[in-house]
């Protein structure tokens, strides 16, 4: 018995086998390509390198609405937080950047705010000792803002100046 398509369901069928063709083929050869050394002998590839020292990344994430309906934290109120709070702790150099957040409160309700990301790099040899200077910031963020929290991401990387 013969099977019949429909023109729309030969072309999906041509398009899905030739696809599954593609990825057959050429994903076998660009992993090679990706593993093969192609310089003289003993020379190092820069996926061999190890470039740079540990160092620890920490995220803070900083919301500018008041739950409690008070108004926003204003960008001179949070640069005056970093001057008066974060650069003391880690004067060596830290990023901030303006962003846009939304997160689901401790009322189920979802709450869109304009946002701030403050980035930390410090030495990984140092996280302990910095741990508890990130933790104040934090909790001062929050009472001094009446937030609910200040959300921490932390990363282990190799970072060259």
């Amino acid at each position: 018995m013969a099977l019949t398509l429909s023109p729309v369901s030969r072309t999906r069928l041509a398009v899905a086998v030739a696809a599954t063709a593609v990825l057959a083929v050429g994903a076998p050869a660009a992993y090679a390509s990706l593993d093969t050394d192609t310089r003289a002998p003993g020379k190092t590839t820069t996926s061999q390198v190890s470039r740079g020292e540990a160092y620890t990344e920490t995220r803070l994430l900083f919301g500018t609405e008041r739950p409690d309906g008070g108004p926003d934290v204003t960008d001179k109120q949070f640069m005056k937080f970093i001057d008066d709070e974060v650069t003391p702790s880690f004067p060596d150099g830290l990023t901030v950047q303006d962003g846009r957040g939304q997160w689901r409160d401790s009322n189920g309700k979802i709450e869109r705010e304009r946002s701030y990301e403050l980035i930390l790099l410090y030495p990984t040899s140092q996280a302990h000792q910095r741990d508890a200077l990130v933790e104040e910031i934090r909790e001062d963020y929050v009472k001094e803002y009446a937030q609910d929290s200040v959300a921490r991401l932390d990363d282990r990387l190799r970072v060259d100046f």
